[in-house]
């Protein structure tokens, strides 16, 4: 005799786990390592709060995972970009995708401290590798005064991508078309080379 019973569906390891990243990365970067916790992060992702050791062991490791992923996806935005399509390229970062785990909560995550030395250092590592594609992207001339000039271009990102969060308005619900051309004019001001004898 057939039994007609439905049989168990198989767990997809790969889709939990990455049910569980997107969940965690829009907690950790809208409310913050320490308020956020795996029950949490869990029921966002709708699953058994058991499949985080599972899959990241702790939340530290979750964490973590939640950065490397933010990294992988930020590096791939600031690699070979053509230096006058830098202005578009920070705007598309700052708005996301369709605000779900998309650019702006990766810019928000790697603000937010863990807490952990590790991680920590792995986000300022990124902070400044970043940093550093933004000035061979603006096509300086290298040494610490481009890469500062850079970082501030980084800081004024970071810093729309902060107030964003806020809901100020109209920054808040601006489109990455008209969020272009302001930044056009920060990062030109920024990364433009002073003529001579100019301070």
């Amino acid at each position: 005799m057939t039994s007609s019973a439905t049989p168990p569906r198989r767990r997809d390891a790969a889709r939990t786990r990455q049910l569980l990243l997107d969940a965690a990365r829009r907690r950790f970067a809208t409310a913050g390592y320490a308020e956020t916790t795996v029950r949490h992060i869990a029921d966002d992702a709708g699953v058994n709060v058991a499949l985080i050791s599972r899959y990241f062991a702790s939340k530290e490791g979750l964490f973590e995972a939640a950065l490397t992923a933010s990294f992988t996806e930020l590096r791939a935005a600031a690699g070979d970009v053509d230096p006058a399509a830098i202005p578009e390229t920070i705007a598309e970062q700052i708005i996301g995708q369709s605000g779900d785990a998309g650019p702006s909560h990766a810019l928000l995550l790697i603000l937010r401290s863990s807490g952990d030395e590790k991680a920590d250092q792995i986000r300022l590592r990124f902070l400044q590798m970043f940093a550093e594609k933004l000035a061979k992207g603006a096509q300086l001339q290298g040494g610490s005064p481009d890469i500062l000039r850079a970082q501030i271009v980084l800081a004024t990102a970071i810093g729309v991508t902060l107030l964003r969060a806020t809901h100020l308005e109209p920054l808040a619900s601006t489109s990455a078309a008209d969020l272009t051309a302001p930044l056009r004019d920060v990062v030109t001001a920024l990364t433009r080379h002073p003529t001579p004898g100019t301070p």
